[in-house]
């Protein structure tokens, strides 16, 4: 992963975060793209069964297709699923919280963008372990409240509060936003992840790392408080079994 986290995709990756809104198929196809690239680049997912908790209007299945992964989603939200109109071939609607599927009945569980839009993330994160294979592998990326997207759509006005932060979007847009903090959207930090990350049962963390930053960046994750802000992305790889 070190090898792909340059400054060129941290670049490419902004430019296309501004699209969410506009024009979804670019943003998410993107993301879809570079989420199948970082997974592959973390473990061989050739062959692989591999979980998308959370996996949303179906941008992510043919990223992994390609990548010869055997991909499953699951997602709680219709309208979620429905908003691309796309086929759902392999996607379950479920709730992150209970999975239902078997104990380890995957290679791979991944949850990616996910974590900030649940009420109750680590019990998600525990379904998680459960569901996957000794010796598997799971993948837990998120948005950090206090970095600068961590208001999404609603921009650096959730620094103001969450809940000021939807007023005002909704002043200036004319209607809500599409994340309504304490909702679908929620402060999650990486202080409240690393500690989870630490004490989960029947996993040990094996790695963590800033998601979109380029590699010489990394080192800001080692410094607390400075991570919150600068680290935008959280990402935790976990491994099953032999803790």
């Amino acid at each position: 992963m070190r090898r792909r986290a340059t400054l060129r995709r941290a670049w490419n990756l902004l430019r296309d975060f501004k699209y969410e809104q506009s024009d979804p198929a670019r943003f998410y196809g993107a993301l879809a793209r570079d989420t199948a690239e970082m997974v592959g680049a973390v473990i061989d997912i050739d062959g692989a069964v591999v979980l998308d908790v959370g996996g949303g209007p179906g941008y992510f299945a043919d990223a992994f297709a390609e990548h010869g992964a055997r991909y499953l989603a699951v997602d709680p939200d219709a309208g979620e699923l429905r908003a691309a109109g796309l086929a759902h071939r392999t996607t379950v609607r479920a709730a992150g919280e209970a999975l239902p599927f078997a104990d380890g009945s995957v290679d791979v569980c991944l949850s990616s963008n996910v974590v900030e839009h649940t009420p109750r993330p680590w019990e998600m994160a525990d379904e998680m372990i459960r569901v996957t294979r000794p010796g598997g592998t799971v993948i837990i990326s998120y948005t950090l409240w206090w970095g600068p997207f961590g208001g999404h759509e609603m921009g650096l006005s959730h620094y103001l509060g969450g809940h000021r932060a939807a007023a005002r979007y909704t002043r200036r847009q004319g209607h809500p936003p599409k994340n309504r903090y304490g909702e679908s959207l929620f402060k999650v930090t990486a202080a409240q992840g690393l500690a989870w990350a630490h004490s989960a049962r029947g996993a040990h963390l094996a790695g963590a790392f800033p998601r979109y930053l380029p590699r010489w960046a990394w080192w800001v994750l080692a410094v607390p408080g400075l991570r919150e802000v600068a680290a935008t992305n959280l990402v935790m790889v976990l491994r099953c079994g032999g803790c």
